[in-house]
């Protein structure tokens, strides 16, 4: 500051009487920014896409390898330092998308559900046992794992159980609506909300039976009698 003072001094006029004057405008010197037009010229929302593609990349990155985590380390093993390593990413860009560890865990397992959802409402419907087999494979996938790991430490950890309480209410909600809609069942009907419930109930069973072994076989059958019950409780 003490140069810029004495540069002016020099010229005869005090600094603070000095206009702009012509060409001394903040503009002055900047003729490389006039080369590339007015600011106008440039779209806000094209130079923040990148930005918000590379945002949700990082946080669909941190939801898949806080399933995967869950899944395989279990809720223990998972902390969101993990989750980082896995999916790529600094401890601190995790914490910026999801501020708690909670926040992170049940985000990832609604996040998975929802994907899950999609792909079941696209199926053909009118294959009954395949319908029937579809719907039982939401209890035996990894998706079915890493949710089980969270309803396990939620009973166990007051600050997570309401939350995890709350998400398990929506997805059974959203699981039994799929479920009435690939079925066609006519819920108005005696009995049929039951028969559609007690599916998914049967199907949560053999998820648990699968944790320890292959139960493949055994679930084929199952599930082959199951789509009969169906055909007939809903046709009767």
């Amino acid at each position: 500051m003490a140069a810029v003072t004495a540069h002016r001094q020099q010229d005869g006029q005090p600094g603070s009487d000095r206009g702009p004057g012509p060409g001394r405008g903040p503009a002055a010197g900047r003729g490389a920014a006039s080369d590339r037009g007015p600011a106008s010229d440039r779209s806000p929302a094209a130079d923040r896409s990148p930005k918000q593609d590379r945002s949700r990349a990082t946080r669909q990155r941190l939801l898949e390898a806080a399933v995967a985590c869950l899944a395989e380390h279990g809720w223990a093993g998972s902390t969101v330092a993990v989750v980082a390593e896995r999916a790529g990413v600094s401890r601190g860009a995790a914490q910026h998308h999801f501020p708690t560890r909670e926040d992170l865990f049940t985000a990832a397992v609604e996040y998975v559900a929802e994907e899950r959802s999609q792909a079941l409402r696209a199926l053909p419907t009118d294959d009954r046992e395949q319908t029937v087999a579809a719907l039982v494979g939401l209890f035996t996938g990894p998706l079915f794992r890493a949710a089980l790991q969270l309803w396990v430490a939620a009973s166990n950890e007051e600050q997570l159980r309401a939350r995890v309480t709350e998400l398990e209410a929506r997805v059974g909600r959203e699981s039994h609506r799929i479920a009435v809609e690939l079925l066609g069942a006519d819920e108005s009907r005696p009995g049929v909300r039951e028969t559609v419930q007690g599916l998914l109930d049967m199907a949560r069973g053999l998820g648990l039976a699968t944790l320890l072994t292959d139960d493949t076989t055994r679930r084929d059958r199952v599930v082959a009698q199951w789509s009969r019950l169906i055909d007939e409780a809903l046709a009767s």
